[in-house]
C-alpha cells in the first residue's frame, strides 16, 4: 500500500501542530480524517480550531469531520467514535496525538496540572484505543500510532519534570502493553517520536527554546504516513523515531524540514 486513499483516520489533538500536519498529509492521499480536539472556538494565544483544521483537510483533498472532544471524558470519546462510524463507516487508523505538557519540578507543579497530564496523556491514549478497538478490528489494515517516546528509566529524563515524564512515558507503556495484548489481532500498535524539537505551539511551554533550530511538523507527518501505509500485521510494538523512519523510506536530506537550514536542529526530550 502506498496511499491512505479512502482510509479513515481518527486523530486526537488535530486542530493544530503535529496532529494537523498528519491530518493534512493523509488528506493529500484522499483520506477521511476526523479532527477530534477541544478547540471549537478561536483562541488568540493558540491558533487553529477543529473547524479550521477540517477546512484545511478538505482543501488538501480529503474528507473531514470536525468533532469537539475532550479525551478525558469517556462519554465524549464514545460519541466521537460513533459520529466517525456513522459518517465514514468505520475506523482504519487511530492517531493518539493529544498531549498535555508542563516542564517543571515537583515544587512548581500544581496538582491540577499534574492531573491534567495524567488524564490526557496515558489515560486518554488508553481510552481512545479502547473505544476505537471494535472498529479497528474490522479494518483491513488497522493501525494505532501514538506520539510517544521510547520508554526510558534514565533519571536524567525524570529529574527535571517528573510529572510530565510520567505522563509521557505513560503513553509509551500503554503502547508497549497494548501492542503485546493485541499482537494476534492484526492491529499495529506503535509509537512515533521526533528526533529534534518540533516548532509547534507547545514550545510556549518551554522557556528559552531557539525556534530557528527546530524542525517543522511536516517531518513527523511524513514519517507517520510512511508508518501508516505499511502492512499492519506483524509490524507492532515499535518505538520509532521520525528521522529513522524516513531514512528507511529513502529520505536522507532533512533540510526541507528545518525552520532554518543553516542551523543544527536541537534534539528533543527523551532522545539521546
Amino acid at each position: 500500500m502506498t496511499s491512505l486513499h479512502g482510509k479513515t483516520l481518527f486523530i486526537t489533538g488535530a486542530s493544530r501542530g503535529i496532529g494537523l500536519a498528519i491530518a493534512l498529509r493523509a488528506a493529500r492521499d484522499g483520506a477521511n480524517v476526523v479532527i477530534a480536539a477541544k478547540s471549537a472556538v478561536p483562541n488568540p494565544k493558540l491558533p487553529g480550531t477543529i473547524h479550521s483544521a477540517a477546512a484545511a483537510v478538505e482543501a488538501a483533498g480529503g474528507q473531514a469531520l470536525a468533532v469537539q472532544c475532550d479525551i478525558r471524558e469517556e462519554a465524549q470519546v464514545e460519541a466521537a467514535i460513533a459520529a466517525t462510524v456513522e459518517r465514514f463507516g468505520g475506523i482504519d487508523i487511530l492517531v493518539n496525538n493529544a498531549s498535555a505538557i508542563w516542564l517543571r519540578g515537583v515544587a512548581d507543579t500544581p496538582m491540577k496540572r499534574f492531573d491534567l497530564m495524567q488524564q490526557v496523556n496515558a489515560r486518554g491514549t488508553f481510552l481512545c484505543t479502547q473505544k476505537a478497538l471494535p472498529h479497528l478490528l474490522k479494518s483491513a489494515n488497522p493501525h494505532v500510532l501514538t506520539l510517544a517516546p521510547p520508554p526510558s528509566l534514565d533519571p536524567k529524563w525524570w529529574a527535571p519534570h517528573t510529572g510530565y515524564t510520567l505522563a509521557k512515558m505513560g503513553m509509551s507503556f500503554v503502547t508497549l502493553g497494548l501492542a503485546a495484548e493485541l499482537a494476534d489481532s492484526g492491529i499495529a500498535v506503535n509509537a512515533l517520536w521526533p528526533r529534534t524539537i518540533i516548532a509547534t505551539d507547545a514550545l510556549n511551554m518551554i522557556p528559552g527554546v531557539d525556534v530557528p533550530r527546530c524542525r517543522t511538523p511536516e517531518i513527523v507527518a511524513d514519517a507517520a504516513h510512511a508508518v501508516l501505509i505499511r502492512p499492519a500485521r506483524g509490524f507492532t510494538g515499535q518505538f520509532l523515531i521520525d528521522e529513522e523512519v524516513l531514512r528507511d523510506a529513502g529520505v536522507n536530506d532533512f533540510t526541507r524540514y528545518a525552520v532554518d537550514a543553516s542551523l543544527e536542529p536541537l534534539p528533543d526530550l527523551f532522545v539521546d
